[in-house]
């Protein structure tokens, strides 16, 4: 490919890897910045993944595992030597008036134009009920988030973010509260600060928007049509895992009037995105190298 997008999730530094089966290296839960370090080259230590870095130029973000289970970053004692890690492992160009921020945007020709959201930085607590003040993004990157799309002159605009759109992920009894936009049964979730976003979107005008998100542990393929008008307003691919545990779908929340194109679980797969000023075409390809869903995709 001429590049890929890593989604978060590129290491668990908070979970054990038990040798055997496992390669050894990894039989901790890092607390630690060498500890997190070697999580990291842990991971750089298996051949096809230095084969695939030294072939492939690489966008990478974070999400939980970077750290730990579903953490909100200002509230993570561990966020700082997480990040620290990460940066030294991936290549991220950090603007020097601000060293931490991971969020950044690129443009691929007249045709894409991809903006990488942190979704882990700046998040209140998962456990904080929805509302209007609650965000994920931050203040400052979400208004750099709609700016930017509402000024791209990119055929097709693709939003990386680590979570789901409209999966209510819950937590666990260590982290509660939903962990993805979706709003869960409980009251929590981050659907207000999207439903901003979408706003955004529709007041703009913006046309062919994909959100490229992870996480979840299956693929799932859905259009939304927040407005009720019969045309969908933007896309969400979700593809992964490519060595953890395969997961079980669900249906996505009806919130934003999503139509679910595909959604399997139960085998490791990537996305495969190809476009130019017409269409976009998607495969999800699973570990054997083969498609198990196609789609083709117009421009509006």
């Amino acid at each position: 490919p001429d590049f890929a997008i890593l989604l978060g999730d590129t290491i668990y530094g908070d979970d054990v890897c038990p040798s055997p089966p496992n390669a050894p290296g990894s039989e901790l839960a890092a607390v630690t910045l060498d500890q997190f370090r070697a999580k990291h080259r842990y991971q750089r230590g298996s051949a096809s993944v230095q084969r695939f870095l030294a072939s492939v130029p690489v966008y990478a973000i974070w999400d939980d595992h970077e750290v730990r289970n579903n953490f909100s970053g200002p509230h993570d004692p561990l966020m700082p030597v997480g990040r620290q890690a990460f940066l030294e492992y991936w290549p991220i160009g950090t603007p020097t008036e601000d060293p931490a921020r991971l969020y950044r945007k690129f443009r691929r020709g007249a045709d894409a134009e991809f903006f990488i959201l942190d979704t882990r930085q700046y998040r209140d607590k998962n456990a904080d009920p929805d509302s209007p003040t609650k965000t994920m993004l931050g203040a400052a990157q979400r208004e750099w988030l709609t700016e930017g799309l509402v000024r791209s002159t990119a055929t097709w605009k693709f939003i990386v973010t680590s979570v789901p759109l409209s999966n209510p992920k819950g937590g666990t009894a260590q982290v509660p509260g939903n962990d993805s936009w979706a709003r869960a049964a409980d009251g929590t979730g981050f659907q207000t600060e999207l439903r901003a976003i979408v706003n955004a979107i529709l007041k703009g005008r913006v046309r062919n928007v994909i959100w490229l998100a992870g996480d979840v542990h299956y693929t799932q393929v859905n259009a939304y049509d927040p407005n009720v008008d019969g045309t969908p307003d933007f896309h969400e691919f979700i593809a992964g895992p490519r060595s953890a545990a395969p997961g079980k779908p669900i249906p996505p929340d009806p919130a934003f009037k999503p139509t679910t194109f595909h959604s399997e679980g139960g085998f490791y797969n990537f996305g495969l995105v190809t476009v130019n000023k017409s269409e976009l075409r998607l495969d999800i390809v699973d570990d054997t190298g083969l498609p198990r869903f196609t789609r083709t995709f117009k421009a509006q």
